[in-house]
C-alpha cells in the first residue's frame, strides 16, 4: 500500500508539473509580432478587467510615478510637464534609467501592457540639457519650408530617443489670429496654408506613412523615431483678444477653414494623438465638445489614433476648476477623449470612472473604444515588442549635425524689415572688417532670453548657464575679422555711443521669455530697457535693431531711427545663424508668416481683413544676396 501510495503521489507531482509547464507555455496570441494588429488588440482587451482599461486611459506626471504606482494601478502613461526632469542638467542615461523604471512597473502587472512615456517636445527636446533648441513655430513660419521643418521633427525624434522618451507633444497647429495670444509663437501662422504645410513636422517626427497604410490610422514606428502629437483641437489661437483657454467666437464655417485644415492634414498623414484644446468655440468648452471629438475628428475624419486631455484639462470643463468633478469625468470621456491627463490626483479619477461605469453613465463600449485606440498606437509603436529604452542613441542628444539644421532654420527664418533708407544705400549685409563695432541690448548675450519659453524650464529662463549653444554676441564675435573690435555693453548713454568712434552698432532687444498665459499680453512691447537702449544707440551711431520675439511687437514708433530692422523671432541655442545672414555668409530670404501691425488698437488683423493697415503686411520680408568672398 505504501509502495502504491508513493507511486500515486509521484504521479501527482507530474502531472502538476505538466499542468504547469503547459500554462508557461500558453500561446498568447497579443505577444504574437506576427499577427494582424486587429488580433491582438481583440485578444488582449478580452482579457482586461475594467480596472485594467480605465488604468490604460490614465497619464501622470513622473513626479508622482514610481514603479510601485505603475503596477498598481495599471497606469497607462507617464509624462514630464515643462521643467519635469528626473535632475538638474541630466545626461541621457538619467532619463532612460527613470523611464526604465516606470517601464518596469508597467511590465510586472499581470498582463504586462507597457507605459507610454510623453513630453513637450515643442521646439526640439526642449526640457533636456544640451539638447538642440531649434526655433520655435513663428520663426519656422517664415521659412516656408515644409522639407526643413520635417529635418527638424526627425532630428527631434532621435534626441528625445537618447533619453529613451517616445512620445511628443508636437506640433502645435494652432491657426494664431492674434498676436495678444501667450501661445502665438507656437503657431507657425495666421495663414491656415502655411500651417497645413507645416505638419510637416509629423513625418519627421513618426516617419513617412508606409505606402499600404491607411488613412487616418496611426503607422508602424521604428526604433528612431516617435508618437507625434496635433494640438491643441480646436480653435485654440482664434480666442477673443487672444486671452489664453477663452472662448473662439466663429461660425462652423470660419471654425472648419481657418482653425481644421491642420487637422485634415495630420490626420492623413497618420498622426499618433491629437490633444484637445482648453478654449470653448462659442461657449461650450472643446474638452466637453463631443459633436466635434467624436462626431468630427473620429467619425467625420476616420481619426484612429487616441485623442489626449490637456493637463488637468477636464478638470477646467466647469468653473471655478474642479467644482464637479464627477460632471467633468463623465462629460469628458463621453465627449470622446481617450487618455486623460491628471498629473496628480490620478486615484480620484480612477474610482470616479470606475463608479460612473458601474452605474451605466458612462458605457462599456465608450472605455473600450478608448483604451483600442491607446493599444493601438502602442502596438504600432513596437512597445510590446521593445518596451525599454537602451543607450545606443545618447550621442543623438545635441549633436553638431542637429545643431547645423538649427543654423540653416535660423538662416532662413530671419525676416529683414528695413534695409536702410530709399535714399541711401542698403546696411545690410554688415562688413567682417570694421574699426570698432558696438554691441547693445539685454537679448544679445542671454541663451535663455534667445530660446523663450518652454525651454529647460516651462516659461523658459534667463542666461547662458541653463544649457549649451551660441548667443547672438558670441556668434558676432566669431564671425567679424580678427582685426575688429567689438564692444558689447547692454545699454549705453548716447554719450557713450557718439564719443565710442563706432562704425555701426548691432542692438538685440526683445520680450522676455514667456508660456502660455503668462504670455497673453494687451500692449506687445518690447522689454524694457530695450526702448531706451534703442533710442541712444540709433541716436548716437548706424545701427541694426534686431528684435527677439515670439511674435510682431510695438515697434512702429523706433522704425524712422533706426537703419536696419530684422525680425528674428525665438532662434533658440544655434544664434550662430543669426551672424550667418547679419554678415552676408547667406541672404536673407524669411516672409512673415504673421502681419506686423502698427498699434495693437489695430488687432485682432489678418491678412485678408477689410480693413487691412499694417506696419509690413503678411508675406513681406526683404532679401539679400550673400557676399562673395
Amino acid at each position: 500500500m505504501v509502495k502504491l501510495w508513493r507511486c500515486s503521489m509521484v504521479g501527482l507531482a507530474l502531472l502538476v508539473c505538466l499542468s504547469a509547464s503547459l500554462v508557461q507555455a500558453e500561446y498568447v496570441k497579443y505577444k504574437d509580432p506576427k499577427l494582424p494588429l486587429n488580433i491582438r488588440i481583440k485578444d488582449l482587451m478580452k482579457r482586461m478587467t475594467l480596472d485594467e482599461k480605465i488604468g490604460q486611459m490614465v497619464q501622470i506626471d513622473r513626479t508622482v510615478a514610481s514603479l510601485e504606482v505603475m503596477k498598481k494601478y495599471k497606469i497607462g502613461s507617464v509624462l514630464s510637464g515643462g521643467g519635469s526632469v528626473p535632475a538638474h542638467k541630466a545626461p541621457p542615461k538619467v532619463w532612460i534609467d527613470m523611464v526604465n523604471s516606470f517601464q518596469q512597473g508597467s511590465l510586472s502587472t499581470r498582463l504586462g501592457i507597457p507605459m507610454i512615456y510623453g513630453i513637450d517636445a515643442v521646439h526640439g527636446h526642449n526640457n533636456v540639457y544640451n539638447a538642440t533648441i531649434f526655433p520655435h513655430n513663428v520663426g519656422l513660419g517664415a521659412t516656408r519650408d515644409p522639407e526643413l521643418v520635417k529635418r527638424i521633427g526627425a532630428a527631434t525624434a532621435l534626441e528625445m530617443r537618447a533619453t529613451g522618451i517616445p512620445y511628443a507633444f508636437a506640433p502645435c497647429i494652432a491657426v494664431c489670429r492674434d498676436p495678444r495670444w501667450g501661445r502665438c509663437y507656437e503657431s507657425y501662422s495666421e495663414d491656415p496654408e502655411i500651417v497645413k504645410a507645416m505638419t510637416e513636422l509629423i513625418p519627421g517626427l513618426q516617419g513617412e506613412l508606409p505606402r499600404n497604410g491607411r488613412l487616418g490610422a496611426p503607422h508602424p514606428i521604428q526604433k528612431t523615431k516617435v508618437a507625434a502629437c496635433a494640438k491643441h483641437y480646436v480653435g485654440d489661437g482664434g480666442t477673443t483678444k487672444g486671452i489664453n483657454e477663452n472662448n473662439t467666437v466663429i461660425d462652423r464655417h470660419g471654425l472648419l477653414s481657418i482653425h481644421m485644415p491642420g487637422y485634415y492634414e495630420s490626420v492623413i498623414k497618420g498622426v499618433s494623438t491629437v490633444m484637445v484644446s482648453y478654449s470653448s468655440w462659442n461657449g461650450l468648452k472643446m474638452h466637453a465638445n463631443k459633436e466635434l471629438v467624436t462626431g468630427f475628428l473620429k467619425d467625420t475624419l476616420r481619426f484612429r489614433g487616441f485623442v489626449i486631455s490637456d493637463w488637468q484639462g477636464i478638470d477646467r470643463i466647469t468653473t471655478p476648476e474642479h467644482a464637479n468633478y464627477t460632471y467633468s469625468v463623465l462629460t469628458g470621456v463621453n465627449a470622446g477623449i481617450d487618455m486623460i491627463m491628471v498629473p496628480y490626483n490620478y486615484t480620484e479619477f480612477i474610482d470616479t470612472a470606475t463608479r460612473l461605469v458601474n452605474e451605466k453613465y458612462i458605457p462599456m463600449s465608450r472605455i473600450d473604444d478608448a483604451v483600442h485606440r491607446i493599444l493601438r498606437v502602442k502596438f504600432e509603436m513596437g512597445l510590446f515588442e521593445n518596451p525599454l529604452a537602451d543607450y545606443s542613441l545618447v550621442d543623438k542628444l545635441g549633436s553638431q549635425e542637429h545643431r547645423e539644421v538649427a543654423r540653416e532654420a535660423v538662416r532662413k527664418s530671419l525676416v529683414l524689415l528695413k534695409n536702410g533708407n530709399p535714399a541711401d544705400d542698403p546696411v545690410l549685409p554688415l562688413p567682417k572688417k570694421a574699426h570698432k563695432i558696438l554691441v547693445a541690448g539685454s537679448h544679445a548675450d542671454n541663451l535663455g532670453y534667445q530660446c523663450g519659453g518652454w525651454t529647460i524650464e516651462w516659461q523658459g529662463v534667463s542666461g547662458n548657464n541653463h544649457t549649451k549653444g551660441t548667443t547672438i554676441l558670441s556668434a558676432i564675435k566669431k564671425t567679424v575679422d580678427p582685426e575688429t573690435e567689438v564692444v558689447f555693453q547692454e545699454n549705453p548713454d548716447v554719450d557713450y555711443v557718439k564719443t565710442g568712434n563706432f562704425s555701426y552698432a548691432i542692438v538685440v532687444v526683445g520680450e522676455l521669455p514667456y508660456a502660455e498665459t503668462f504670455g497673453d499680453s494687451l500692449n506687445l512691447t518690447i522689454a524694457e530697457p530695450g526702448t531706451n537702449t534703442m533710442w541712444n544707440v540709433c541716436a548716437g551711431v548706424k545701427c541694426v535693431v534686431v528684435v527677439v520675439s515670439g511674435r510682431p511687437v510695438q515697434i512702429e514708433p523706433y522704425v524712422a531711427s533706426s537703419d536696419a530692422i530684422v525680425a528674428t523671432w525665438l532662434p533658440g541655442t544655434e544664434g550662430q545663424g543669426v551672424a550667418d545672414v547679419l554678415f552676408g555668409d547667406y541672404g536673407f530670404t524669411g516672409k512673415l508668416s504673421r502681419t506686423w501691425f502698427k498699434t495693437v488698437d489695430q488687432l485682432p488683423m489678418n491678412v485678408g481683413d477689410k480693413h487691412y493697415d499694417p506696419l509690413w503686411p503678411f508675406g513681406f520680408g526683404l532679401t539679400t544676396e550673400p557676399v562673395k568672398a
